[in-house]
């Protein structure tokens, strides 16, 4: 079915009147201000390099033009989240946002302004488990995975060092509680034991008592599901400070040259995981971003030009860019059948849609949706050694 809408799409492509060219906006939604603020920069960069790269084609959307409008959701300001996907909607007139970042701004602009709206938004980092069962009318995808996958994948990496027994502390809002709920679970139900399961709340001067209690309880390491600009590196401080810990696991909120900056050989043989892919693809994309001047190894950098890229690629499938129209394409090009897509082959990917053929686009993070519109996910485990931030491998 899928082949004979394509091919009846080409052959009205080719009979009817050509395609009017516009030019398309889309929205980069992320926390530029606020606890994960060092991973922005990188992340909108490549959002940007997969718009530019389709943009100077010349063969989108009959000659169209792509143009990106950013906009700060910060992390956990619902309001200013909500502010932004208003004023990128109703007075950018952007046709999709690849955002939020963060999972409770995600839900905020989903909820608040795209559904309203009928706008596509694709994150590249929300996690939360409960983003999986939102009402979103189809308009919601993320090229990151799920925190349920998270929670099974660092229970592995815990329990292979030989770690059974650990404490908890979790940012206190949506992102936070859906990881460590679902470390929890994963991580008993493998025979582990989570001495506390603790909420801390970002922003604070002193964490020496949510330290304190995490000590008390005991543990042979601290998992850390917090931010790494915020309280998450003030409880590893305190930790540090009064010898509550010494070995920390990090989530992917965490991971960021700022643990390097932050506390260097203090955190050795500390551990941790975030979503990202081995093989060409991230070969390809970490390239082309040195290229460009930034970091494309910043965690989350690759599934921002990954939401980029499929956002624009199911417009041209779809030939158009109405989110109504073209959120019924996502999914198609961004899974098999079709011909295999990686960064700095959109141009091709661009040709063979126009040609009635099929794409997989599978990117630099080796992308597969699943329902309902998620990332299958792959994960890099990393560790410090000499205060340095080293790759384990990818699993």
């Amino acid at each position: 079915m899928k082949k004979l809408l394509l091919a009846t799409a080409a052959t009205a492509l080719v009979a009817g009147p050509a395609l009017a060219q516009e030019n398309v906006k889309i929205g980069i939604a992320l926390g530029f201000t606020g606890p994960l603020e060092s991973l922005a920069p990188p992340m909108e960069a490549g959002a940007q390099m997969a718009a530019q790269e389709i943009s100077e084609t010349g063969a989108f959307l009959g000659g169209s033009t792509v143009e990106t409008v950013s906009g700060d959701s910060t992390c956990i300001d619902a309001g200013a989240a909500t502010a932004v996907g208003e004023r990128l909607i109703t007075s950018d007139g952007v046709k999709g946002i690849v955002g939020a970042m963060c999972s409770g701004a995600t839900g905020a602009i989903l909820q608040n302004v795209a559904l309203p709206n009928g706008v596509v938004m694709i994150s590249p980092s929300a996690t939360s488990p409960a983003l999986s069962t939102v009402e979103d009318n189809g308009l919601f995808f993320r090229t990151a995975p799920s925190d349920a996958r998270q929670g099974v994948v660092m229970t592995n990496i815990i329990m292979e060092r030989g770690i059974d027994e650990v404490a908890v502390t979790y940012t206190n809002n949506d992102y936070g509680k859906g990881l460590a709920d679902s470390f929890q679970q994963a991580f008993e139900a493998a025979g582990g034991t989570v001495t506390l399961n603790a909420p801390h709340e970002d922003l604070k001067a002193d964490y020496s008592a949510e330290v304190g209690a995490l000590a008390s309880a005991g543990g042979e390491a601290l998992v850390v599901a917090g931010y790494v600009d915020s309280g998450g590196s003030g409880i590893i401080r305190a930790a540090l400070d009064t010898g509550a810990f010494d070995t920390f696991v990090f989530p992917d909120g965490m991971v960021s040259q700022a643990l390097e900056d932050n506390f260097g050989s203090e955190i050795d043989g500390s551990f941790g995981q975030n979503p990202a892919a081995a093989g060409e693809g991230r070969d390809k994309y970490t390239a082309m971003a040195e290229s460009a001047g930034f970091d494309g190894t910043s965690a989350f950098s690759a599934e921002a030009y990954d939401a980029a890229a499929v956002m624009l690629l199911a417009m041209h499938a779809a030939e158009s860019s109405d989110p109504g129209v073209y959120k019924d394409h996502v999914m198609d090009v961004a899974n098999a059948p079709g011909e295999p897509i990686l960064p700095g082959e959109l141009a091709k990917a661009l040709q063979i849609l126009a040609d009635g053929g099929e794409v997989d686009y599978q990117g630099a993070t080796a992308v597969e949706l699943i329902g309902p519109g998620e990332s299958a996910g792959n994960y890099r485990e990393i560790e410090f050694e000499g205060g340095k931030l080293q790759v384990v491998g990818y699993r």
